[in-house]
């Protein structure tokens, strides 16, 4: 028998998918489980994959992505953000945003360094670190119902061995964005403790009601100490072309693109050629995304908002919803699995999240309409069987 290492035996599955797996057991699930959005990228998108193919571009590309999509991610970030970045020497193309995260961390951080994680945080984080050998520092107190943190909170665990602070804004799974007075704060932090920000950034494509966002990169003296992290995923629906980025400074890309050699060569080539279309400006790709999850985000509101015994937000971005189940007495494990063999619905339990998210639920609204009008009924249905 083989022995696994100690970092394999440390990384667990996560609730996400062990629901998601558990639904998969039943024919009429209604699924709310992954942020894997149901719309279809632009067809002109789908067709430069399609064209890569045909016309042999399916070898490799150089290590930190094609230089010509390195270009127009360049040109994009300048013409959507005012940011410049040198396409040659700060810009790096990953298998998705997953991808950069991981190498962002694994090229800086040595074995028994920090970093700071404010809860509610994405739940590949605290693994992603552990696999870098380093330790994860959550910053998650339960005091906090509404699914915010103090920055008071980070600086509290600010040590020696703290090399970087985690955010994700706007975030999974608050569907918040992180206020522009509490990204100042973090900045200072960074700047004051000579620390790196990963800024986790890949659902600013998905903001409603002109809800105020701004990266912390255009905070002065923060571009050359973050590393912004994107992904084209969410924006152009593009989950399974595996296609991220990174911009940072010229040094971690250095180390990145020595480490990706060593990984997986380069992110699927098809996939580079697809990118440079829906990056390329030629017309709006992503145009419908927020109109089509605004229109799912108020059905599924509407619906959840006039059912006893939750209480519900509507999110300032992203695709999903938080709902607070504490007036049931379930905690948030016990609800969902409760609720998958009673109604055949999959959400994610909350405390998947951070200690302070276990009285929630979260649910992807990436289903069409109806589907989600069939979940709300079902849920509905459930609870007054409570």
């Amino acid at each position: 028998m083989i022995r696994t290492s100690i970092i394999a035996d440390s990384i667990k599955l996560s609730l996400v998918r062990s629901l998601f797996n558990e639904a998969k057991k039943y024919d009429d699930v209604i699924d709310f489980t992954l942020g894997d959005p149901d719309v279809q990228p632009h067809q002109a998108i789908k067709d430069a994959a399609c064209e890569a193919i045909q016309q042999g571009k399916t070898r490799y590309s150089q290590n930190a992505g094609l230089l010509d999509l390195r270009k127009t991610i360049s040109t994009y970030y300048e013409r959507t953000e005012g940011f410049k970045y040198n396409p040659e020497t700060e810009i790096m193309v990953t298998v998705g945003a997953m991808e950069g995260l991981y190498l962002s961390l694994i090229s800086m951080l040595n074995p028994g360094d920090e970093v700071i994680i404010p809860a509610p945080y994405y739940v590949n984080y605290t693994q992603m670190v552990r696999m870098c050998h380093a330790v994860p520092v959550i910053i998650d107190s339960p005091q906090y119902t509404d699914l915010s943190f103090d920055v008071a909170d980070i600086e509290k665990a600010i040590t020696p061995k703290t090399r970087a602070i985690m955010i994700n804004t706007p975030s999974n799974p608050s569907g918040r964005i992180i206020p522009q007075d509490k990204i100042a704060d973090i900045a200072e932090l960074a700047k004051k403790h000579d620390l790196v920000v990963i800024s986790d950034e890949v659902y600013k494509c998905l903001i409603y009601d002109l809800a105020p966002f701004k990266s912390i990169v255009a905070i002065d003296g923060m571009r050359e100490r973050t590393i912004l992290i994107n992904s084209l995923s969410k924006e152009f629906c593009m989950t399974g072309y595996r296609i991220g980025y990174v911009l940072a400074p010229e040094e971690l890309i250095a180390a990145m693109t020595k480490l990706q050699e060593n990984v997986c060569a380069c992110a699927p080539l098809p996939s580079q050629y697809a990118a440079i279309k829906a990056l390329s400006g030629e017309e709006d790709y992503s145009k419908n995304m927020v109109k089509i999850f605004t229109e799912r985000r108020n059905v599924l509101y509407d619906g959840l908002s006039k059912i006893e015994k939750f209480s519900v937000k509507a999110p300032e971005a992203t695709f999903y919803m938080m709902v607070d189940i504490s007036k049931t007495g379930m905690d948030s494990i016990d609800f969902c699995y409760a609720l998958l063999r009673g109604a055949h619905v999959a959400a994610v339990p909350g405390v998947t999240y951070g200690q302070c998210c276990n009285h929630y639920i979260r649910i992807a609204f990436t289903l069409d309409i109806e589907k989600i009008k069939e979940g709300v009924c079902r849920i509905q249905q459930f609870m007054e069987s409570l």
